[in-house]
């Protein structure tokens, strides 16, 4: 069944009227968009990053770990994270993994870290020296088992695989260790490939980023591929009845995959349970634009079906999402890319364009931070404009570390671009909010949309990722797209080129893959007319279901999933 998405996905009765988007007072503003809006710490080179998340829950907060940020954060909703700055374990290292035992919080880390530390008492940030595991692992992550055996599970390589280790839950030292030899395969695992578009055969792929989660007796062993600078980076995941294996691999792999769009990658991630019992997947989304370990976190809903096959929802990955009831999309389209764009100044070589350009690896920057610089974006014409998100570049900025420095701005709308009213003030407030994800107290009209600066911290200069403006704009919903091809390469099955033909008022398109037609886990934006798409990232030997939807700024129309992409034996490249 061909299905219209207006206001809210699946909403009969938005498509039937054109009544506006669902979100209303009582739920508009429990919504977020990726990158998760968090004050990411400056790295050398004034860079910030986090990755490799882990997530738990313990005394009624979600507590986020992640790698380099000098601590972690605590929540109770997902949505607002407050900072907690630690002593008593080394708060610099890559790759931070934690585990419940016993009312207590233990916690280490990778680049084979000595220690297991402890707390009671998080939110204090206090913690003590519990275990010493010389030489310490890669990528770890403590698992315990609702039999209260404990586990481990580790391996950062771009030769080896992964291991797991069962360990005495009191002095956390081996009883027992096996390899995990089915956590690497490339040659018939396409999206195990390097690259951006997993095009890079010649190059050693990573396996990395190891998580484990029981779900109905199934362990279910998560990990990374190929790498952490490539919009490609993805998880797969491993199954077995026995925490120590074998695992066999999912063939619906990878089931966190976010190789397009604003922020693309999702991998190296952790899957947890919501306090409403919904499962969630964290993971890496990467920059790496001034350096590969530029990276920041996605946040996606994660599903088990009822076959038991585990896959986060990255369609559309980086726009407004409940977090509440069946999570689904708002419905807010992006209305901002590639619109004209007016700046107050332009610094050499960062363009007024790339803050309009839905691509996180390229930035506008202004020659100052001074209060006197402004963006202006022309929307093309009168739009409902529901919320923004400014992502903020940090050009020329003198941050190290932990910011003690706040973004200060002004949101204005404007129907004729002369007369402007207030959409978001923050100029006596602010944030350290490189994303900062705004939704505006009630939906407004507005073509023109302007951000004037205030003040900029640690002395960067005005610059912008992207001003990214999400709302619904005038006008029908594109057409169905029925015609669908899908081939395989010839010399190689691990990809396949889909093309289709185009439809009315599209302004682009969405491939979806799957191994069947409920578990269409992989997506490709495609953008700017194209009507073909070169996929790198399927699995030798395996059947997928193919679907083309269109996009445009009033909603989205699902394709149909009656094309089918054969099963095809790998075939080496020469």
């Amino acid at each position: 069944m061909d299905v219209t998405i207006v206001g809210v996905l699946g909403l009969a009765a938005a498509v039937a009227t054109g009544a506006p988007s669902r979100a209303l007072a009582a739920d508009r503003f429990a919504t977020y968009a990726n990158p998760v809006d968090l004050p990411y710490r400056y790295q050398f080179r004034s860079l910030r990053e986090a990755a490799d998340p882990t997530v738990v829950w313990f005394k009624e907060r979600y507590w986020l770990f992640a790698s380099h940020s000098k601590g972690y954060w605590w929540s109770h909703d997902l949505r607002t994270w407050e900072f907690v700055e630690p002593t008593g374990f080394p708060v610099n290292r890559y790759a931070p993994t934690a585990v419940v035992i016993d009312g207590k919080l233990f916690m280490t880390a990778s680049e084979n870290t000595p220690d297991i530390w402890t707390t009671d008492d998080p939110l204090a940030g206090g913690w003590t020296k519990a275990a010493d595991i010389r030489p310490g692992y890669n990528d770890p992550c403590l698992f315990l088992d609702d039999d209260g055996r404990l586990y481990l599970y580790e391996g950062l390589s771009g030769t080896d695989t992964l291991r797991a280790y069962e360990l005495d839950r009191h002095t956390f030292q081996p009883i027992r260790k096996a390899d995990v030899p089915a956590s690497r395969d490339k040659a018939a695992r396409g999206w195990e490939v390097v690259g951006d578009n997993n095009e890079i055969d010649s190059a050693e792929s990573f396996v990395e980023g190891s998580w484990m989660t029981k779900y109905n007796g199934t362990y279910y062993l998560q990990y990374a591929s190929p790498g952490t600078e490539y919009k490609s980076y993805a998880d797969g995941v491993l199954t077995s009845k026995n925490p120590l294996g074998p695992f066999t691999y999912a063939p619906y792999s990878p089931f966190s995959f976010k190789p397009t769009g604003f922020a693309a990658g999702a991998g190296h991630g952790s899957t947890f349970q919501g306090t409403d019992g919904q499962w969630w997947h964290m993971a890496t989304m990467t920059i790496s634009k001034r350096f590969k370990f530029e990276r920041r976190l996605g946040l996606f809903p994660a599903t088990f079906s009822e076959k038991g096959e585990l896959t986060a929802d990255t369609y559309l990955g980086d726009y407004p999402r409940y977090l509440g009831g069946k999570r689904e999309l708002t419905g807010w389209m992006l209305l901002s890319r590639r619109k004209p764009v007016t700046v107050s100044s332009a610094l050499a070589d960062f363009p007024a364009e790339n803050a309009a350009d839905e691509d996180i690896r390229t930035w506008w920057s202004a020659r100052t931070g001074d209060a006197t610089e402004w963006l202006k974006m022309d929307l093309g014409a009168m739009k409902t404009i529901e919320a923004v998100q400014l992502n903020f570049a940090d050009q020329d900025s003198a941050g190290r570390g932990i910011s003690r420095d706040v973004y200060r701005y002004v949101v204005e709308g404007s129907d004729d671009g002369s007369v402007w009213r207030p959409f978001v003030d923050q100029s006596t407030g602010g944030r350290d909010a490189p994303h900062d994800y705004r939704v505006l107290s009630r939906p407004q009209r507005a073509r023109y949309i302007r951000v004037r600066n205030v003040h900029m911290p640690d002395n960067g200069k005005f610059s912008l990722y992207d001003l990214r403006v999400f709302g619904r704009g005038d006008g029908p919903s594109p057409g169905v797209v029925t015609a669908v091809t899908a081939t395989r390469h010839s010399d190689d099955s691990r990809r396949a080129t889909i093309s289709w033909q185009p439809v009315g008022k599209a302004d682009f398109y969405i491939v979806r893959l799957g191994v069947n037609p409920d578990a269409m886990n992989q997506n490709f934006q495609v953008y700017d007319g194209a009507l073909a798409a070169d996929v790198g990232s399927l699995n030798s030997g395996q059947k997928y279901y193919v679907a083309v939807d269109a996009v445009n700024e009033h909603g989205v129309t699902k394709g149909r999933t009656n094309t089918i992409l054969p099963a095809q034996l790998h075939h080496r490249r020469r």
